[in-house]
C-alpha cells in the first residue's frame, strides 16, 4: 500500500501518462451528441421561418397582382349585374362570378401556384406553393355620389366613384392555412 510519502516522482509520472479513460470518452460523447441534437433541432426550426415567410411573401405578391390586374379593368367592369352575393349574408359585399355553361352565375375560383428555387436544407430543390384567391367588392351604393341641378331641374343623379376591393390569398402551411388579406379600392 502505497502512501503520500511513498510515491516517487517516478511513479507519479508514470501515472499522468495513462491518456484518456473510456468514461471521459463516453461523456465527451454525450456532450456532443446533445450539442448536435439542438443545432439541429435550430436548423430545422430556422427552415420552417423561412418557409413561411416565402409563402407569406408570395402570398403579398399574389395580392397586389390581383388588385392591379382588377384596377387595370377599371370601375365600369363591375357592376353588380356581373357580381353575386357573398356568401354567409353579408351585407354590401360581393364577389365575382362567371357564366357557367347552363348559364348560372357561378363564384369564380382563383388559383395561383408560386415556384422558386432554393435550398432551404443540404439539396438544392424547387419549392412550389398553391393560393387560393378570395375576392370581395364593396356594393355600388357604398362608394355613391348624388347630384341634382335646380337649373335643369333634374333631380339627384347617382353615380358611383369607386369600389373596395378585399383579396384574400390563402395557402397550405404544415398542418394548418395561412392567410393574409389586403385592401384597395378601384376607381
Amino acid at each position: 500500500m502505497l502512501t503520500q510519502r511513498m510515491l516517487t516522482p517516478a511513479i507519479i509520472k508514470e501515472r499522468s501518462k495513462r491518456g484518456i479513460g473510456i468514461m471521459e470518452v463516453l461523456v465527451a460523447a454525450l456532450v456532443l451528441g446533445i450539442l448536435y441534437a439542438a443545432v439541429s433541432n435550430l436548423q430545422k426550426g430556422n427552415r420552417d421561418a423561412l418557409l413561411r415567410i416565402r409563402g407569406r411573401d408570395g402570398a403579398t405578391e399574389v395580392a397586389q397582382n390581383i388588385i392591379d390586374s382588377l384596377g387595370a379593368l377599371g370601375l365600369a367592369s363591375f357592376t353588380d349585374d356581373n357580381l353575386i352575393p357573398c356568401g354567409g349574408g353579408a351585407a354590401n359585399c360581393f364577389t365575382l362570378a362567371k357564366t357557367d355553361d347552363e348559364g348560372n352565375k357561378v363564384a369564380v375560383v382563383i388559383t395561383k401556384t408560386r415556384q422558386w428555387q432554393g435550398q432551404p436544407g443540404l439539396v438544392q430543390n424547387t419549392m412550389s406553393v398553391t393560393y387560393t384567391v378570395d375576392v370581395k367588392l364593396s356594393g355600388d351604393d357604398e362608394y355613391k355620389a348624388k347630384a341634382g341641378s335646380l337649373l335643369l331641374g333634374t333631380d339627384s343623379v347617382a353615380h358611383v366613384f369607386a369600389k373596395r376591393l378585399d383579396v384574400t390569398v390563402s395557402w397550405p402551411f404544415k398542418n394548418s392555412t395561412q392567410s393574409i388579406s389586403v385592401s384597395g379600392v378601384i376607381r
